[in-house]
């Protein structure tokens, strides 16, 4: 490959815009959510789908129902998209964004997969 197409390339490359977010699943036989934020929202769902299907899920209860009831009990969906900025502290703007949303959800006990905030 010469060097101008590699230029090309790369500044094509430059020019894909990177969505950090927060997605929620949801079971929808028992209406429980988890609530969680990723810096790049890209595949995330297909990335989430290996984990869980692999038994590798970091949230024990949603690892539990998944292999119990399958996939096709559970929902995703992006709650909370923002592009990434050259000049942004993504990892500070994705714990604020998911705070926000724990919040807002409030996905503890019988309404989700979280535990409680330590008071």
């Amino acid at each position: 490959m010469d060097k101008q197409r590699r230029k090309e390339l790369a500044e094509q490359f430059k020019e894909i815009k990177v969505y950090m977010g927060v997605i929620k699943i949801t079971n929808n036989v028992n209406g429980k959510i988890y609530i969680t934020a990723y810096p790049n929202l890209k595949n995330r769902w297909l990335t989430l789908c290996m984990q869980l299907d692999t038994g590798r899920f970091a949230n024990f209860d949603l690892q539990k129902d998944w292999t119990e009831l399958g996939k096709d009990s559970f929902s995703y969906e992006v709650i909370d998209q923002q592009e990434v900025k050259e000049e942004m502290d993504v990892h500070w703007e994705i714990k604020k964004l998911e705070k926000l949303w724990l919040e807002k959800l409030q996905p503890y006990g019988d309404k989700g997969y979280h535990k409680y905030p330590k008071e």
